[in-house]
């Protein structure tokens, strides 16, 4: 990641702060901790910086995040709807300078399967990944919370055919800059239209591959985050092919 990140964007130091040990390596990042990530902002684009993941207004203090979620209207900061994003109470105004990008080797979205287990239908969860195998750029947003803390969220759109048939009941995929759009995510000169043509103009969907993985991945009993939880697992339930 660090060699792909210093060619494509000039990244000069991996880790502002006192973090230049810090790896921020995931197989599994799970949402639900708030995990700390690494991240490309605006302000400070020669760094990637650790990030939490859920954002968090401003006057709200980093280290106080898991009070901050506990009230179920914060739905966990994690995705924020990019057609809210000039109008949310929260973000309405981050378009302008706190944009990021959240590098990654590929993410996860779930499958509702209509086959009832224990009484409920399962969800199968599917891993995406560029088709070259090089790394993703998510667009998020991201605040600099009162003590000094930084939380990010992940922008999402509506649905493209893939993603519709994989997260098959939101339908949302999330908003994915391409390489060449890089540079112009993070750039303080962009305006609002310039924002709305970068985030309808993300990565189309033919670069990428899908496949199901282990239902693990969900499970509240184990740590996901290890090296097979990417592999690739069929389920006989799963009747749409994919392909790849």
């Amino acid at each position: 990641m660090k060699k792909e990140l210093e060619k494509i964007l000039s990244v000069k130091a991996m880790y502002g702060d006192d973090t230049s040990e810090l790896e921020l390596i995931y197989f599994h990042a799970n949402g639900g901790a708030h995990p700390i990530m690494g991240a490309i902002m605006q302000e400070e684009p020669e760094y990637l910086l650790p990030n939490m993941w859920g954002i968090m207004p401003s006057y709200q203090r980093q280290r106080d995040h898991r009070e901050y979620f506990k009230n179920p209207r914060t739905f966990g900061g994690l995705n924020a709807q990019s057609e809210k994003l000039f109008d949310h109470f929260i973000y309405k105004h981050l378009w302008e300078n706190r944009r990021c990008l959240i590098p990654v080797d590929g993410f996860f979205e779930p499958h509702n399967t209509r086959v009832k287990v224990k009484g409920k239908d399962f969800k199968v969860p599917f891993y995406f990944k560029m088709k070259d195998d090089s790394l993703l750029y998510l667009a998020g947003i991201y605040t600099n919370t009162a003590d000094g803390g930084r939380t990010f969220t992940v922008l999402t759109k509506e649905a493209t055919p893939l993603f519709g048939l994989v997260h098959n009941e939101k339908k949302r995929r999330p908003v994915i800059i391409p390489k060449e759009n890089l540079q112009a995510w993070l750039s303080p000169k962009y305006n609002r239209s310039d924002v709305l043509e970068l985030l309808a103009d993300d990565l189309s969907e033919g670069n990428l591959v899908t496949y199901p993985v282990s239902r693990e991945l969900y499970s509240r009993s184990v740590d996901t985050n290890y090296p097979e939880i990417i592999e690739r697992v069929d389920y006989p339930e799963v009747s749409i092919n994919f392909g790849h």
